[in-house]
């Protein structure tokens, strides 16, 4: 089955006097592949802008919009549809049998692709993060899938979602200290732990789909903006999503826009302004994910 949705982001800056604006990127859409066909997509923004699109390096589609003019309230508007097949958790896929069990045993060839992603980029001085990450293969706990679900388990039952209104994610551990956060918190996090348990694991942003929106009984932490989470490579199967914050593993739930290999990579919207520090006045958020229906066979 596939399903047509439409996406609407909304990004609305306000300031005391006209200021003027540097570049300003975007990361809006969703990635194409075997889970996703794009039918039509457009940027536009309030104060008139030079807009194109570039591929980075991790293969991210960003939006660059240049201005000219100034403004005193600048609105990005993003807007896409397409086609969404959704993803198959880790049981619809026979993992290799070098990934059933930790440490994954990832080949010479995955290792030099995946480098990036092995590799812990967060510190952990004290070696907190370490010792959390080694409680849960704790004996001879050493399943990947039990690991993995235990650790989204303890994101549900030991840690408390905090939204905030502050730009930036907290390290690991402070997360990890605070047992509190936001989905980029609690992605990042379970991104460094994995890595310290030998697990390829990378930073994903993108949407979230609320099934409440649709009349679903039980809703979802982090719908209306912007989403957070992970996706780990077990051999057999491939990159596969991972939520902390809603422990969400498969559907047609998560739309990926962007993966990175750690935070700072995977900023939604990005950009600079001049003027005086107490010109600006604040910002708000507005991300609508639709279920249109279902899509016919393409």
């Amino acid at each position: 089955m596939a399903l047509l949705g439409r996406i609407t982001h909304t990004t609305t800056y306000r300031y005391a006097k006209p200021v003027t604006f540097g570049t300003h990127r975007a990361l809006f859409l969703p990635r194409k592949g075997a889970n996703a066909r794009l039918l039509s997509w457009s940027a536009k923004t309030s104060v008139p802008s030079k807009i194109h699109w570039i591929s980075d390096s991790r293969s991210n589609a960003v939006t660059v919009m240049e201005f000219t003019e100034p403004g005193s309230e600048l609105t990005f508007t993003f807007e896409v549809c397409g086609v969404y097949f959704g993803v198959s958790g880790v049981e619809a896929f026979p993992l290799d049998p070098r990934a059933e069990e930790i440490p994954v045993q990832y080949t010479p060839d995955e290792w030099t692709d995946l480098a990036g992603y092995l590799r812990p980029h967060a510190e952990d001085a004290d070696g907190s993060l370490a010792a959390w990450a080694k409680s849960f293969v704790a004996g001879d706990q050493d399943r990947t899938t039990d690991v993995l679900r235990r650790m989204l388990t303890i994101f549900r039952d030991g840690f408390h979602y905090q939204a905030r209104e502050e730009e930036g994610t907290q390290t690991p551990g402070e997360t990890l200290r605070l047992k509190s956060g936001t989905c980029r918190d609690y992605a990042w996090l379970m991104t460094e732990a994995l890595r310290r348990l030998g697990f390829a694991s990378r930073f994903i942003t993108g949407y979230l789909y609320d099934g409440a929106v649709d009349g679903g009984a039980v809703g979802v932490y982090g719908a209306g903006a912007t989403h957070a989470w992970l996706q780990v490579f077990l051999p057999g199967a491939g990159w596969l999503d991972y939520d902390p914050t809603n422990q969400i593993s498969a559907g047609f739930d998560l739309i990926p826009v962007a993966v990175a290999r750690h935070p700072g990579q995977a900023i939604p919207l990005a950009g600079s302004w001049f003027g005086d520090a107490n010109d600006y006045l604040g910002m708000t958020v507005n991300v609508a994910v639709e279920k249109l229906g279902e899509a016919p066979d393409v």
